[in-house]
């Protein structure tokens, strides 16, 4: 097996609304994992893309007067477009409504009706059109969904997947691979869901038209959740027999592919794709990780509540207090990923953002970069002077812990392991005090204590690049590292003396709400 192959994907988000903060998030940390991965020598495969089928589709674009095609176009497009303004590194835009998605789709049918795993019945029971998803009696809280949605009795043909049968596989991969399901909280929800009894799940509908048509018998169109699921193999090209993409990222990957996805469609990643999958005879993935949501300054987010979180106006916000556009885009992401454990639920407020982001990147990183690497400008020709090789030792442990942190997914851990180091760079700097060295003529000293400084910038700035990555490639241009040596294996390189840097300039400005 290659250990260098890494497949992740974000969900596919549904079209029925428009981007928020919650599709901005599982993106960014999509984003954050493949890039480190890249920067640790990976070939890397990120995708991401829209969920573009359904009843509740459908009723939208009606509202609206469109065509359900025409209405899916303008929606994806607006995530399509979200992707580009949080310069993404996706390597894959997938949407359900393409030629090739449908492809293979229908392909996965005709496995899994092949393998005897589908067959036709008529359905009864409670549907939740805002969830897509059926619910059982005993799941029901006063009359609705778990979720909170309405719920209507439903009865159509349907053909039915045998998912009961797969209760006990289940559970036997739960107990065998306890990292399947991440975190803790998601898989102990996950179990207790399968302990308590599967039923066959209905995989098809008539009552509606906006979907792909079931292979034999067209009246039928695929339940979405069948379909979108089988989006992160269309994206590798399964329909084709030969796909060097399929076996490259979904056999031959390591420790992948994993899916990230929001808590509230952990149960259909977690249940119903790998059963799906063993149905099919194809490997199941390696992780399901579920995330929390975002409150908005404590309050619960609700349209009719009027507090949805537009990332695009918390970008423009920025901008407004003077940050530069790709310094926002930085600033946005390392918040959404410091400010609370991923996994659990938080809570957005601008003031917090400001707090963070002055008293960490501003005040801590921004200062330690500036202060070093002025003074080297200043009064060491804009050279890299003499100093030990001793920074390395000092800054092994903070490394190991952001690897073993991030291994895990813990975002906010990993930064605070880079941040530690920095506080500790900094109060090592204050306490040397290199400007009094200089009016001592302890010159000897001073360029002892501006190498660590600049030697320590270039690490902390290389462990940044995946969180950052504009703010930290800035601070290497600054150090003026070639392109070549941005990446997890120069963190075993040293600067040289004599090596000469750039001007520096303010990386990490602080911001002054006005």
């Amino acid at each position: 097996m290659s250990s260098k192959n890494f497949y992740i994907t974000s969900p596919i988000y549904y079209v029925n609304d428009v981007p928020h903060i919650g599709h901005a998030y599982t993106s960014i940390a999509c984003d954050v994992k493949a890039r480190f991965k890249r920067l640790e020598g990976c070939d890397v495969f990120f995708l991401t893309g829209t969920d573009e089928h359904g009843q509740k589709v459908e009723k939208s674009a009606l509202a609206r007067g469109k065509k359900p095609q025409e209405f899916c176009d303008e929606v994806s497009q607006k995530f399509r477009e979200l992707a580009q303004t949080l310069e993404l590194s996706n390597d894959d835009f997938i949407r359900t409504t393409s030629e090739r998605h449908k492809k293979t789709a229908q392909k996965f049918w005709k496995i899994l009706e092949k393998n005897g795993w589908i067959y036709k019945s008529i359905y009864e029971g409670w549907y939740a059109l805002r969830d897509e998803a059926f619910y059982n009696e005993d799941e029901l809280v006063d009359g609705k969904a778990p979720t909170g949605a309405e719920v209507s009795w439903h009865k159509e043909e349907s053909y039915f997947f045998k998912l009961s049968a797969f209760q006990e596989r289940l559970l036997t991969l739960y107990e065998a691979a306890p990292d399947f399901i991440r975190p803790q909280s998601r898989y102990n929800e996950v179990l207790s869901f399968v302990k308590g009894g599967l039923k066959d799940l209905s995989i098809s509908r008539t009552s509606f038209s906006w979907g792909i048509p079931v292979p034999g018998d067209e009246k039928h169109v695929m339940y979405v959740w069948l379909d979108a699921l089988v989006n992160y193999l269309s994206a590798l090209e399964f329909s084709d027999e030969n796909s060097e993409l399929y076996q490259k990222f979904w056999i031959d990957g390591n420790e992948s592919p994993i899916h990230m996805v929001g808590k509230d469609i952990v149960r259909f990643h977690a249940v119903y794709w790998p059963a799906f999958l063993m149905a099919a005879n194809i490997n199941i993935p390696y992780q399901i990780y579920a995330h929390g949501w975002w409150t908005n300054s404590g309050q619960k987010i609700s349209k009719s509540l009027g507090n949805v979180i537009d990332p695009l106006k918390e970008l423009e916000w920025l901008e407004s207090l003077g940050c530069p556009h790709d310094t926002a885009l930085d600033y946005f992401r390392y918040f959404l990923l410091r400010e609370v454990p991923f996994g659990n639920d938080g809570d957005y407020s601008r003031g917090n953002f400001l707090t963070r982001i002055n008293a960490e990147l501003a005040n801590n990183l921004g200062n330690l970069a500036q202060r070093s690497l002025s003074m080297i400008h200043k009064n060491c020709d804009a050279k890299i002077p003499q100093g030990e090789e001793h920074v390395k030792a000092l800054i092994e442990p903070y490394i190991e812990n952001v690897f073993a942190t991030m291994k895990d997914f813990s975002y906010d851990r990993a930064i605070q392991a880079i941040l530690e180091f920095a506080t500790l760079i900094n109060k090592r700097f204050n306490d040397a005090a290199p400007w009094n060295l200089k009016k001592e003529g302890k010159i000897s000293e001073m360029n002892a204590s501006l190498h660590e400084a600049a030697e320590s910038v270039r690490l902390i700035a290389i462990l940044l690049l995946p969180f950052l990555p504009n703010s930290a490639n800035k601070l290497l241009d600054i150090l003026n590292i070639n392109e070549s040596k941005r990446n997890f294996a120069a963190l075993n390189d040293s600067l040289k003396s004599g090596h000469q840097i750039n001007e520096p300039k303010g990386v990490f400005p602080r911001l002054e709400n006005k």
